[in-house]
Parts: C-alpha cells; sequence; structure tokens
C-alpha cells in the first residue's frame, strides 16, 4: 500500500484535476491514486498515516458535499499519529470575502480529531478581503485559484510539495 492517501472534494472537477497533478509526480508505492472524498470510507482515510487532501470552497464559504459526507463518516474517529496537508481551489476575486474558506475548515476538522496539519502557505501573492482559513498570517493549506492565478499553480504545487516532503519522509518531487 502506498505511504501517502491522496483524498479529493470535487464540485466542477478542477480539485481532481489538481490531485490528478499531484499523483502525477509519485509513484504508487509513495502515493495512493486520487480518491473521491465522496466514495472515500473512513477506513481507507485510516489506512494512511499521511494524508494529502484537497478541496474547493463552493458558494460563499462552503465545503463541498462530498466533504461533508466524508467528514460524518469521520466524526468520532482519532486521527492522532496522523500528519495532513490541505489544498483547496477558491476565486480570490469573485468570493474574496470567503477564499477558500474550505481549506481552514478542512485543516481544522483534522487538527480536532489529533492529526498534526502541515503546509501552512503565506497569504503574500493573493488579492482577497477574509478568509476563514488564513491563522496567523499564513493559510492553512496551499490556495489554489484556477479562475485569476492558474499560471501559478505549478510553481505553487512545486513549493508546497517540495515543503511538505519533509513532513511525510519522502524526497521532493522533481517538477509538477
Amino acid at each position: 500500500m502506498a505511504r501517502i492517501g491522496l483524498i479529493y472534494g470535487s464540485d466542477t472537477g478542477t480539485t481532481k484535476r489538481v490531485a490528478k497533478r499531484i499523483k502525477a509526480q509519485f509513484d504508487d508505492d509513495t502515493m495512493s491514486q486520487p480518491i473521491d472524498a465522496g466514495r472515500a470510507t473512513a477506513e481507507e482515510v485510516m489506512a494512511y498515516d499521511f494524508l494529502i487532501v484537497g478541496t474547493p470552497t463552493v458558494g460563499v464559504g462552503e465545503i463541498p458535499a462530498d466533504w461533508e459526507d466524508l467528514m460524518s463518516r469521520l466524526d468520532g474517529a482519532d486521527l492522532s499519529g496522523r500528519t495532513v496537508a490541505v489544498f483547496g481551489l477558491g476565486d480570490q476575486f469573485a468570493y474574496s470575502d470567503s477564499f477558500v474558506d474550505a481549506v481552514g475548515e478542512v485543516a481544522e476538522f483534522f487538527a480536532e480529531r489529533g492529526a498534526k496539519v502541515v503546509g501552512q502557505w503565506p497569504v503574500e501573492g493573493y488579492d482577497f478581503e477574509t478568509s476563514q482559513a488564513v491563522r496567523n498570517g499564513h493559510f492553512a493549506g496551499l490556495p489554489l485559484d484556477e479562475d485569476n492565478q492558474p499560471d501559478r499553480t505549478a510553481a505553487r504545487l512545486a513549493a508546497w510539495l517540495g515543503q511538505i516532503a519533509g513532513d511525510f519522509g519522502i524526497a521532493a518531487p522533481r517538477q509538477v
């Protein structure tokens, strides 16, 4: 079994595409194939000590239904000893007052159940008003804006994966 579980929720398919880009950088021994949060079982999630999870923010600051479903299946789980990194997609201009709020909600969910959440990301380079994902001047995970800054996604992913590699006990990928 792979060392790292890769779980995504997706409303329009964009988060799934980013999850596939992440997976393309790792072999099957290192990372699982992307797992849809709406279909993931609690047992599947609990099988991994290391998780990369992705979510879009839908509507005005909401998590998608597939993440709500998975979170309810994991509600009583003890995630102590697990390391989790969160990435999320949002539109910083159309939803400037709730940009990637779901990243904060998903990160908080895992932290409240004992997981170590890694992969915080600086707020510089984004143009938004407020976000529930911001903690102490950093996002709780990697925000990506495929609507307004798709040209920055590859570099941000490469830097973020390099940043979390040590937390996951793996070598940084060569390219994204």
